[in-house]
């Protein structure tokens, strides 16, 4: 990634304590609900495989097809993307499948506020299984929360203090 390391774990929402995930990016912090954090993998996931798609029909077009014009392959290239569905759900990140014209490989370009970064689609399909991962920890960890203070045997401090350890060992 070009600006620095995304970190994602998970947290509570702290007026609900509902779960959800903490995204810190250089400046930027960002509590995201479960539900947002999953679409972000998931749209990860679809501009790796479109990204590489892009590539693959650009060659077929160039190599098979006989099509050199740079202008008529970003034509055919912007009508092929304009047929790919459009997922709903609210995301963390804008999420840009990209064939890379003087390279010849396929990126995924990535951004939140100021902060940007390009990723190869084998580094967007783990980023997504990370955000996945952090969603579920999210959602077990909160409940996890819950069933401990309703035990008797931990003060809210000590559950704190428990979670605390669990996430620097996860990191």
């Amino acid at each position: 990634m070009d600006s620095g390391t995304l970190f994602i774990r998970s947290t509570l929402d702290l007026a609900t304590r509902a779960p959800a995930c903490l995204i810190e990016w250089g400046p930027i912090q960002a509590r995201l609900t479960p539900d947002v954090v999953h679409a972000t993998a998931r749209d990860l996931m679809a501009a790796a495989a479109a990204a590489e798609t892009d590539i693959a029909l650009l060659a077929f077009l160039r190599e098979d097809v006989g099509v050199d014009n740079a202008t008529a392959l970003a034509h055919m290239l912007g009508h092929v993307r304009e047929r790919r569905p459009v997922h709903a759900g609210k995301t963390a990140l804008r999420i840009e499948a990209v064939a890379g014209a003087d390279t010849g490989r396929p990126y995924v370009h990535i951004a939140r506020g100021s902060m940007k970064g390009s990723l190869t689609p084998d580094e967007a399909r783990a980023m997504a299984q990370q955000w996945t991962h952090a969603a579920a920890a999210a959602q077990i960890d909160a409940g996890l929360r819950y069933a401990l203070g309703e035990w008797d045997h931990l003060t809210p401090d000590d559950i704190e203090n428990l979670f605390t350890i669990l996430q620097s060992v996860q990191r």
